[in-house]
C-alpha cells in the first residue's frame, strides 16, 4: 500500500449558525485519485479552502507528507506541495498563458525574469500530462477548457504533489471533460495524488480509486469505486433513494414564441444564422451543442437583451422590435442564464434583494416608488423554504452560498411566478443528484401548466430526458427539429460536430431499412 501523502484531522468550521465541517477526517495516499461527494451545502468546498489555506478551521489539523500545516495560509500549503483549481478560475485575462504560470513565482529582487527557462518548463509539463496549451495566448483568447489547462499547469509548475480539483468538469464539455480525466489519470501513474470535488457520478465511477461522501458537513461512508454503483452514491449523499422524473406526453398547445430567419450579427461576428423555431404551451424544446456555438447569443435573444439584425421574432403574438428585458420579465419570461455569477445574482447583495432582483420596481415589493422591504424579505424565506436553498438566511450576502445553491435561488425566483416562457441555460450545472431531480421535476410541473420552455443544455442525457422536440445548434446554424424519439446520441452527436446533412442522410437510410 502506497504512503500517505495528506492527512485532514477532526476538520470542524462554523459560519455563523451553519455548520459547514463537523469533525471531518480523511486521508490521501500517494498516486491515488480520491474523489469527494456531497449535495450542494454540504461542506466539500469549505473542506478544501482549509486544506489550502483559505479558511482557518475552528477545530482539528492538516498534515501534508508528515508535517502540520500552518493553518490560514496559503503560501504554507503551495509550500508544501499543494495546488487548487478552484471552480471559478483566477486567471489574469489579459496576460499571455506563460505569464500567467509564472505570476508570483520569481523573487522581486531578481532583475531579470527567466523566460526563456520556464517556457521549456512549461512546455515539459504540458507535454507529461498531456495538457497543451499556446504559452505566448492571452488567456482572454481561451477557451474554458483552455484556461483549466492553465490553472493545472499554474500549480503543477510550482511542484504541486498533491492536486484538488473543485467541480473540475462543470463548465467542460465532454470532449474536454475526457482530455482532463487523461491528464488525471497520466498524473496518477507519475505519482502524484488528486482530490476530485463532482456532483456528476458517471465520471466519479469512470476515474476515481476512492470515494469519501459528505453529508451535512459530515463524512457519511467511504466506497472504493469499484465496489458501488450509481444508485448507492446518489442515496449516500442525499439520505434517500433518488428518482429523476420522467416527461409525461403531453399535447402542446399555442405559439407563444416564433422566430423565422431570425440572424445575429455582433460585431463582425454572426452568432445566429437564420434560425427558424417555434415554442408552444406544455413544451420543451432542448437545444444542443457544443459550448461557443451561438447558446450564449440564443439566450440573448430569448432574453431580451438584444434584437434580430435581421428576420422577425414574435413574443405572445406581438413583435420583438427593441431589447427590453423588463417587459420580457413583467410579460412572463423568465430567465435562467448560463452564467449563475456573472449574470444571476449580484453577488454582495443579500439574498432576499436577489429574490426580488428582476421585480423590485413591481407590486407587491414597491408601492409609490418606495421599496416594501418586509414584504420583500418573507418572499425571499419562502423562496429559500419551498427550493430547499441552503447556506443561509434571507441576510446572507449571495457569494456566500455554494455554486449549487446560487442556482437554486435563481430557479426560485423565476419558477415562484408561474411563467408563459421559460429560458433555461445549463440549469442543472454543477447541481448533485437531489437537486437535478428536483429542477427537472420543477421544469416539468411549468410543462404541464401550460409554459414553454428552451433547455439549453451540453447534457445530452438532460436534453434526451426532458425534451418533447430538439434542435441542434452548431456554428450559430440550428438544425431543424427532430423528435426526442428520433433523437439518439450518435445522430445528435454528428450533428453537434456540425454534420447536419450527412446525420440526417444516415438517419434516412437507417430508418428506411
Amino acid at each position: 500500500m502506497s504512503r500517505t501523502v495528506l492527512r485532514l484531522d477532526n476538520i470542524s468550521k462554523r459560519f455563523g449558525a451553519l455548520t459547514a465541517n463537523d469533525a471531518v477526517s480523511l486521508a490521501l495516499r500517494e498516486g491515488e485519485l480520491l474523489a469527494l461527494l456531497g449535495e450542494n451545502g454540504a461542506g466539500k468546498t469549505t473542506l478544501m479552502n482549509i486544506l489550502f489555506g483559505h479558511h482557518t478551521a475552528d477545530a482539528g489539523r492538516v498534515e501534508a507528507f508528515g508535517r502540520q500545516l500552518a493553518p490560514g495560509r496559503p503560501r504554507a500549503a503551495i509550500d508544501a506541495g499543494i495546488g487548487m483549481v478552484h471552480q471559478h478560475f483566477a486567471l489574469a485575462a489579459n496576460l499571455s498563458v506563460l505569464d500567467n504560470v509564472m505570476l508570483g513565482t520569481e523573487p522581486l529582487y531578481r532583475l531579470r525574469s527567466r523566460r526563456a527557462l520556464a517556457r521549456r518548463r512549461l512546455a515539459d509539463l504540458a507535454a507529461r500530462f498531456g495538457l497543451a496549451v499556446d504559452p505566448d495566448t492571452l488567456v482572454s483568447g481561451l477557451s474554458v477548457g483552455e484556461r483549466q489547462r492553465v490553472e493545472i499547469l499554474k500549480s503543477l509548475y510550482r511542484d504541486a504533489r498533491i492536486l484538488a480539483l473543485d467541480e473540475p468538469t462543470a463548465v467542460l464539455t465532454p470532449q474536454e471533460s475526457e482530455h482532463l480525466f487523461e491528464a488525471l489519470r497520466a498524473m496518477r501513474r507519475q505519482g502524484l495524488s488528486v482530490i476530485f470535488i463532482s456532483h456528476k457520478l458517471d465520471e466519479v465511477l469512470a476515474v476515481a480509486d476512492r470515494i469519501v461522501i459528505l453529508r451535512c458537513g459530515r463524512v457519511v461512508a467511504e466506497r472504493r469505486a469499484a465496489e458501488t454503483d450509481r444508485a448507492e452514491l446518489a442515496e449516500l449523499m442525499v439520505g434517500h433513494r433518488v428518482a429523476r422524473p420522467i416527461r409525461e406526453p403531453l399535447s402542446p398547445g399555442e405559439i407563444l414564441l416564433e422566430a423565422r430567419d431570425v440572424s445575429l450579427d455582433e460585431g463582425e461576428r454572426r452568432s445566429l444564422d437564420r434560425a427558424r423555431f417555434a415554442l408552444r404551451a406544455h413544451e420543451i424544446v432542448g437545444i444542443a451543442g457544443v459550448a461557443g456555438n451561438g447558446q450564449a447569443a440564443l439566450m440573448r435573444l430569448l432574453a431580451g437583451l438584444t434584437v434580430p439584425t435581421a428576420g422577425t421574432l414574435t413574443l405572445f403574438g406581438q413583435p420583438v422590435l427593441q431589447p427590453d428585458p423588463r417587459s420580457f420579465v413583467r410579460r412572463g419570461v423568465a430567465r435562467v442564464p448560463e452564467d449563475r455569477l456573472a449574470q444571476g445574482v449580484v453577488a454582495d447583495m443579500a439574498l432576499w434583494e436577489n429574490a426580488v432582483l428582476e421585480r423590485v420596481g413591481d407590486a407587491p415589493f414597491s408601492r409609490f416608488g418606495l421599496l416594501r422591504r418586509e414584504i420583500a424579505v418573507d418572499h425571499a424565506r419562502d423562496l429559500l423554504r419551498r427550493f430547499d436553498v441552503r447556506g443561509g438566511d434571507a441576510f446572507t450576502r449571495a457569494r456566500l452560498l455554494s455554486g449549487g445553491n446560487t442556482q437554486k435561488l435563481i430557479l426560485g425566483r423565476n419558477l415562484a411566478q408561474a411563467p408563459r416562457l421559460i429560458v433555461a441555460s445549463q440549469p442543472t450545472r454543477g447541481l448533485d443528484e437531489g437537486a437535478v431531480a428536483e429542477v427537472h421535476g420543477r421544469l416539468l410541473d411549468a410543462r404541464r401548466a401550460g409554459a414553454a420552455i428552451v433547455l439549453i443544455s451540453e447534457d445530452l442525457d438532460e436534453i434526451l430526458a426532458l425534451s418533447d422536440r430538439i434542435h441542434v445548434i452548431a456554428r450559430g446554424q440550428l438544425s431543424v427539429s427532430i423528435a426526442v424519439a428520433d433523437a439518439h446520441p450518435a445522430r445528435l452527436g454528428m450533428m453537434m460536430a456540425g454534420h447536419f446533412g450527412v446525420a440526417e442522410a444516415e438517419h434516412d437510410a437507417l430508418r428506411a431499412s
